[in-house]
Formats: C-alpha cells, structure tokens, sequence
C-alpha cells in the first residue's frame, strides 16, 4: 500500500513511500482510508520528526475487517476514526473504542474534519462547565478547535468573544454570533472564562480579560512562543484566576466521535472546510497549513472524490 511518511523538509514535508498493509490487533478494526484531515499542530511535528512518526490522526473511511474480539463495526461500515498515528495510508488500523459509525447523511469530507479538533472543543468546554448566561473569551478562534468551540459554546448559551488574526477569518464566527475582535486587548471583559491557545504576549492579556475569581483554559501555543508571567503585573490585574493547563487526549474517543457525528447530522455543528483536494497535493497543503493559508480545515481524498 502506498504510505505518506515525513521527509524532514520544509518545502516537501512529506512524501509517498510503499509499505506493508498493517495488521490491526485484537481490539482494531482495519479501516480502508478515503478521507484524512491534517492539522496544524502536525505540520510541526513534521519540522523536526523522529525515526518512528507515522503521521495521521484524523480519517474517514470502510471497515475491510472487524476485530477479532467482536467489539466495533463489521465490514463495509463507514466510520470516523482518531488513530494514535498512521492515518496518512491507504489502509490504518484503529482500536474500536476510538471510531464511530457514520450515517448515509455524513460525507467522509466533514466526517474526517471533525476527530482532534472537534474532541478538542467538547472537552475544552466540559472542562469549562456549564456556558450559559456566561462571559467567554476565546484566541487563537481562527482555526479547526476555534470554529467548534465558537459553535458549541454559542449553542450552550454562552456570550463569546473570539480573537481572530484577520477580518476575514473573523467573518464565520461572527456569523454564528461570536462577537470578533483582532487583538486580546480589543476584547470588551471581564470575562467569566478565557480559552487561551496563543500563547506568547497574547497570553497574559488574555489573562487581564478575565474577572477576578475567573478561569483561563490554556489549550495551545500557536504563536509558538513561550508566555512570560509577570507576578507583580497580574497583582493590577483580576485577583484569583485559576490558570488550567488543558490537553485533549486520551482515549476512548469513539463516545466523543459519536456525540459530534450526531451533532453535524442535527445542524448543531457545522465543519468549516477550507480546502478539498487529492492527497497528492498533501505536502503543499502542509505548508499551507502551517502558513495559515487555509482557513479552517483541509480535507485529502485517497480516491480523488468525496
């Protein structure tokens, strides 16, 4: 089978090589991969990869053979699937407590957009707690986890306000009735909950937003760069703020998978696709990504059709 592994290069960060089919476990069901999502936080793995990185997280594709305990789907089911790596292939194999199924209703093209960054929004905003009637702060909006957390947390009732790097990439959100501002420090607090993913010099403002006794979610630092705390700043800023590291994974996360499969299907949750394309075109759209010139998510179709 033919297999997308990293090259270290820049320009060309990966590159097709031939490999053999996998050989799922027990627990694993083999899945015949039709669509995969990459994100962002990968194009940087991908900078410096070690020895053994099989990138790939997020498809959508065909059970070809169940697992041999029972558990999961049989063959020829559609599902959505969040493998540990490897899902940059023509054949992945999957533990069944991390897929779902997919209804007739859901094309592969939003079923793969959905696993890390949709998983990443549910259980940033169950860490949060109950939304509604509350203020919330959301940076780093313009991406995949944004452009879930926006929705959901909207749809719980939440006031939100997202910081996007431009008008442009603001214009959905506000759509969906965040109001969009392009810097932390434009942002009207305080806020009862700060969702941080930047990072950097953006993080302690984020911080001054939030009001005393408030919670900051960090979830990411796509700047890049480190954030510095200043002890005797933040003593002129909101007293008390709990600062939360967050991560989204560990599995299981078919139930996660599940709730968003029924979430699209209901018009709750709408993928915001940025781009569709052939998976030949993979390592250009890496650098696309990881430049930011696709705004929400990129979609690779194995057999050229969605």
């Amino acid at each position: 089978m033919r297999r997308l592994i990293p090259t270290g290069q820049a320009a060309r960060p990966v590159a097709f090589t031939e490999a053999p089919q996998p050989v799922p476990g027990p627990d694993e069901a083999l899945i015949k991969v039709e669509a995969i999502a990459p994100n962002r936080g990968e194009t940087f793995l991908l900078e410096h990869p070690t020895p053994d990185l099989l990138p790939g997280k997020d498809i959508a594709g065909l059970v070809v053979q169940a697992a041999a305990d029972g558990s999961g789907p049989g063959i020829g089911t559609r599902v959505v699937a969040h493998p540990t790596q490897g899902g940059w292939a023509e054949y992945a194999t999957v533990p069944t407590h991390s897929l779902a199924v997919l209804p007739d209703t859901i094309d592969n093209v939003r079923a793969a957009a959905l696993p890390l960054a949709g998983i990443t929004a549910l259980r940033l905003l169950r860490t949060a707690g109950s939304l509604a009637g509350r203020r919330v702060l959301l940076t780093g909006a313009s991406g995949g986890v944004g452009h879930y957390a926006t929705e959901l947390a909207i749809g719980a009732g939440a006031e939100l306000t997202a910081v996007t790097a431009t008008p442009e990439r603001g214009e959905r959100l506000a759509k969906l009735g965040a109001t969009v501002v392009h810097k932390a420090a434009a942002a009207q607090g305080p806020f009862d909950v700060v969702l941080e993913s930047t990072g950097g010099p953006e993080l302690p403002i984020a911080l001054s937003k939030a009001k005393p006794g408030g919670t900051l979610l960090w979830f990411g630092q796509a700047s890049r760069t480190p954030a510095t705390l200043d002890f005797f700043q933040l003593l002129g800023g909101p007293d008390r703020v709990t600062i939360q590291h967050f991560h989204y994974a560990g599995a299981p996360y078919g139930p996660d998978l599940a709730t968003l499969i029924r979430l699209v299907e209901q018009h709750r949750l709408h993928p915001e696709i940025g781009r569709v394309t052939d998976w030949t075109h993979t390592a250009d759209t890496l650098v696309d990504l990881r430049e930011r010139r696709i705004r929400g998510k990129a979609v690779l179709l194995t057999r050229g059709t969605p």
